[in-house]
């Protein structure tokens, strides 16, 4: 298994060049391809027998409108208005002055016009190109499945304005996630009317403006059109959809993150083991357990005896004789323990040697460690629960009303243009809300593995802050650990779902909302902390790594060259020639030497090896205070580039 830099990637199954068209039905679309177009730039098709649907249905509209037809969005106002219909002529033509800036075409027309720059009244920092992409991918492809009443040539307008990267100014905040996301949808739509703002090419314009420059013209909309337009889930789905995406490649970035921590550990690999998650066996669980046990594959710290693992002691001059060791930073020890402490425990130095050094004797490793697969895998439960849910909105129709033209049998209007309520957005918002609980527990097992390892008092006789500190002037990796606590508080009080706290709107009309696309937009903009707490564990598992295998292979060269006489040299506590237990010390040190001595090279495992070549590629071994940012900035520069994404 590879790890590499891969941008914000796909996912696994389906990888797309920025030339790839993606061809459009309104029923296929996938998580992939909105990726692909939305930061890979891919540009869309529509598929043509499917336009054929979406022409009836606008024919269809056009006809029960010449029949004189009452039709919700259409001939009435919409939401409170729903109940005010559009006369023949404009009663306030009548009115003194009224024919100044009169609007053009008909009051149908108007309605769908106004529904549009009424709309518009997003605030906020515009969404990253991204989402604006993705909503419009998103919008095309449902209104391709035919019930939205939209004609073939608006709808190819929106592909046409997509395709040649015009891409409005969408600010953020404004939708309540019910009768859709209509505020951020307009400033979507309103471009399309030559209206609003837009970016092409990086710059900011007028929407007009954009149009002109990418050689495109502005439209007037036609029955429903603009409800069609504005009437929707695109949003949430957008935003919910490309964090879906990115937590993807942090779920495996965690799991690299935590085998590289366990290594560093010299952990125990017993609950990881495939026949005990059979016993439990949660999807997720029993994923990540297999996957970390394939990241760790090939190691040699994990379950070596305790008595082989050497605590860090300060370096001295005296502390190495062979020229390569005393270029090391640190030196090494044990305890012995004498025979007459050793009453009860009689069983256990029948299988280790009575040697203390850095590993503490317990058969079992904290929570942290030992239950990754429960607590990683809960959270890839959370994310693939939203796939599922995100998978279906993908190819779903979210607009009111509906429009069935080929029911033959219906009587009345009514039974052809159903008003229901598929805009609502609590499928997606408790979705997110789901996952959004998720992100600042993986956050919070990751920093709790992080400060283990600068811990003295839990980490397994490494340094303290993983610095060798001589001269009592080194902080080390200190302050990386508070970082990584402000982040995980920051990520908990975020965490609050939207989702149960609705605000009515349009008068009471619509009376119970999802705020979905807060929350999806939440979870979103959670990523990039999540990720900065998971490159920070990486960044300080890389040193604790190091420190560990140079310290196991240290003692390894130390038994090889100068037996047992050099290794007990490192160990306290020892008899001296003339006392009655002297013996028996140097048989179980000639032991310790020649099971380091025939350990063979001490080393992680051969994916966490890659992932450490990778980080060490761009940052170094940290082997005195220096300045860290741009350390930090690097790590967290390769998690948002996907750098400890699995490669397939």
């Amino acid at each position: 298994m590879d790890f590499r830099l891969r941008g914000n990637d796909a996912t696994d199954a389906e990888h797309f060049s920025v030339s790839k068209t993606i061809l459009l039905d309104g029923s296929s679309l996938t998580r992939a391809q909105l990726v692909a177009v939305a930061r890979q730039g891919a540009s869309v098709a529509l598929d043509q027998a499917q336009l054929a649907r979406v022409q009836r249905a606008a024919d269809f509209l056009a006809e029960k409108v010449s029949c004189g037809e009452p039709t919700y969005g259409v001939t009435t106002g919409f939401g409170s208005n729903a109940d005010k219909l559009l006369g023949a002529h404009r009663v306030r033509d009548e009115l003194p002055a009224s024919h100044a800036g009169a609007p053009e075409g008909t009051l149908m027309e108007e309605l769908q016009h106004n529904l549009i720059i009424t709309h518009a009244v997003c605030v906020g920092k515009p969404f990253g190109e991204d989402v604006v992409r993705a909503m419009l991918l998103i919008r095309i492809n449902t209104l391709m499945r035919g019930h939205s009443g939209i004609r073939v040539s608006t709808l190819e307008a929106l592909t046409a304005m997509l395709n040649a990267g015009v891409v409005p100014v969408v600010p953020e905040k404004g939708s309540v996630g019910a009768s859709g996301d209509l505020a951020p949808l307009s400033h979507l739509a309103i471009v399309l009317l030559g209206g609003g703002e837009a970016f092409h090419r990086g710059e900011r314009m007028s929407g007009g403006e954009a149009l002109k420059r990418a050689g495109l013209q502005p439209i007037r909309l036609s029955f429903k059109e603009g409800l069609a337009l504005n009437n929707g889930t695109a949003q949430m789905l957008a935003t919910g959809a490309l964090a879906l995406d990115t937590l993807e490649a942090l779920l495996d970035t965690a799991d690299v993150a935590a085998a590289m921590t366990l290594d560093a550990f010299a952990g125990r690999s017993g609950a990881l083991r495939p026949e005990v998650h059979a016993l439990r066996p949660h999807p997720g669980q029993v994923d990540v357990a297999a996957r970390v046990r394939e990241r760790l594959a090939g190691s040699t710290l994990l379950d070596i005896p305790y008595h082989l693992v050497p605590r860090f002691k300060s370096w001295t001059a005296e502390a190495w004789s062979e020229p390569d060791d005393q270029a090391l930073s640190f030196d090494i020890g044990w305890d012995w323990v004498p025979a007459n402490q050793r009453h009860g425990r009689e069983a256990f130095y029948s299988r280790f040697l009575p040697f203390k050094g850095g590993k503490k004797h317990q058969p079992q490793d904290a929570y942290s460690l030992r239950c990754m697969p429960q607590v990683h895998g809960a959270v890839r439960d959370a994310w693939a629960q939203a796939c599922r849910v995100f998978d279906i909105e993908l190819n779903a129709v979210t607009d009111n009303p509906l429009i069935f033209p080929d029911s033959d049998d219906a009587q009345f209007i009514e039974e052809q243009v159903i008003s229901a309520g598929h805009f609502h957005g609590m499928p997606l918002a408790l979705a997110m809300s789901y996952v959004k609980a998720a992100i600042p527990v993986l956050a919070s097992i990751s920093e709790r593995r992080l400060n283990k390892l600068v811990d003295p008092a839990t980490n397994d006789g490494l340094p303290a802050f993983l610095t060798g500190n001589e001269d009592g002037t080194d902080s080390g990796f200190m302050i990386v650990q508070y970082t990584a606590a402000a982040l995980v508080n920051d990520l908990a009080t975020r965490a609050h779902p939207a989702s149960v706290y609705s605000v009515p709107t349009s008068a009471n009309a619509e009376d119970h909302v999802s705020m979905g696309a807060n929350e999806a937009r939440h979870v979103l903009e959670m990523m990039e902390d999540l990720g900065h707490v998971l490159a920070l564990e990486l960044y300080t598992a890389a040193q604790a790594l190091d420190y560990r295998q140079e310290m196991l292979n240290a003692a390894r060269r130390l038994a090889t060259r100068g037996g047992w006489q050099a290794l007990a040299a490192k160990i306290a506590n020892a008899p001296r020639e003339d006392q009655p237990h002297h013996p028996q010390f140097v048989a179980e040190v000639q032991q310790l030497a020649a099971a380091l001595a025939g350990a063979g090279d001490f080393h992680a495992g051969v994916s966490v090896r890659e992932a450490h070549a990778v980080l060490r590629g761009q940052i170094g071994f940290m082997h005195r205070d220096r300045a860290m940012d741009g350390d930090i900035r690097a790590v967290c520069a390769l998690v948002r580039d996907g750098a400890f994404r699995a490669g397939h």
